[in-house]
């Protein structure tokens, strides 16, 4: 089963096609994004905000989002860390994402 994360105002992304999450403030960047949108491979999730990550797809395919890469890389590494560990009791869960965020457990 596809493990999917959020990138923003409800949009998800399947973590196990994710190549790259990048800056889209970068030259290069913003030619492979024009490049993409000539190519009609660009799907924008930004729901009409700023851009602040670029995600590159298997597929060819790049996903603007209006969540900082950080935060999507973040949200990457516990699907990665979570997948296999499904039957974690939620005292487990919740000290789990203490241990990632550094916060009360607030899960992302």
């Amino acid at each position: 089963m596809a493990e999917l994360i959020n990138i923003g105002f409800g949009n998800l992304v399947n973590a196990e096609k994710v190549i790259a999450v990048v800056n889209p403030d970068a030259a290069p960047i913003k030619r492979m994004v024009q490049n993409a949108k000539e190519q009609q491979h660009v799907i924008d999730a930004t729901q009409g905000r700023r851009t602040k990550a670029v995600i590159v797809m298997e597929t060819e395919q790049i996903v603007l989002s209006a969540v900082q890469p950080d935060t999507i890389l973040r949200r990457l590494t516990i699907s990665t860390q979570m997948k296999g560990k499904k039957d974690r009791t939620a005292s487990e869960t919740e000290e789990f994402c203490q241990d990632v965020n550094g916060d009360e457990g607030r899960q992302t």
